[in-house]
């Protein structure tokens, strides 16, 4: 079994949903965990809350993927105190829906600076330190609407469908170090957004799904977990899909 009590974990979008899910596991078992959020009051209340929980460490940054600045100050600390980085998972995303013919120049931007732009601030900063310990993890947190497309998601399915590639290209480049690159596509999983559909949609929607139940986010951070492991030492530039068999 790995000792996790050794690995410094970053999670960007940390304080609710699937980040705070996969902020929850790693501290079960023990790592490091630095889970990050816009809102600095709310990111350091989840971490104390997830420390009271698990006996672990876990501390709360104010970060916004956006910024290079806010995402390298954030790193620097982590390597201060902790003298490494050991898993980053790049689960912070937006969404902005709208058809393309009606979709603000703003809706485009924001999803894309978000998403994309933010995938490259947090993966790169991190790079230099996994590569000179000669291990990483870098998951990153893409979507079955990357795969497949939804109507009125061109911006945020073009994002997730970005991050495949990303993570193929940045695995090839990275693999000699030890440092393995993978990602996630869950499919749909309960959140806020899917808590607040109507019934009637929620029914349709749990139809389409051969495993018959809108998937929980212990489910996605279980993967993330494994991906994070020792056991997935030889797993790299993949794309695991956690969708209950809504797009095989």
């Amino acid at each position: 079994m790995p000792n996790w009590e050794q690995r410094v974990a970053l999670v960007t979008g940390g304080t609710r949903g699937i980040g705070l899910s996969v902020a929850e596991a790693l501290a079960r078992v023990g790592a490091i965990v630095a889970l990050t959020g816009r809102d600095r009051e709310q990111a350091v209340n989840t971490a104390n809350v997830i420390q009271e929980a698990s006996g672990g460490n876990v501390l709360g940054f104010d970060m916004d993927v956006t910024i290079r600045s806010s995402v390298e100050a954030t790193v620097r600390t982590l390597l201060e105190q902790h003298g490494r980085i050991d898993i980053l998972i790049n689960n912070a995303g937006i969404t902005r829906d709208n058809l393309l013919m009606r979709m603000k120049q703003e809706e485009w931007d924001t999803v894309i600076s978000t998403n994309i732009n933010g995938l490259y601030n947090c993966s790169q900063a991190v790079l230099r330190p996994m590569i000179r310990q000669r291990y990483g993890r870098i998951i990153s947190m893409s979507s079955v609407v990357g795969l497949t497309g939804n109507p009125g998601q061109s911006n945020y399915a073009t994002s997730k469908a970005a991050i495949l590639g990303f993570t193929k290209a940045l695995a090839r480049e990275v693999a000699s170090r030890q440092v393995t690159v993978n990602a996630v596509a869950p499919g749909y999983i309960r959140t806020d957004m899917t808590n607040s559909l109507p019934d009637a949609a929620r029914e349709k929607l749990i139809e389409s799904i051969p495993m018959g139940r809108i998937g929980l986010p212990e489910d996605v951070a279980r993967t993330v977990l494994f991906l994070a492991s020792e056991e997935a030492s030889y797993v790299t530039g993949q794309i695991i899909q956690v969708n209950g068999g809504l797009y095989m």
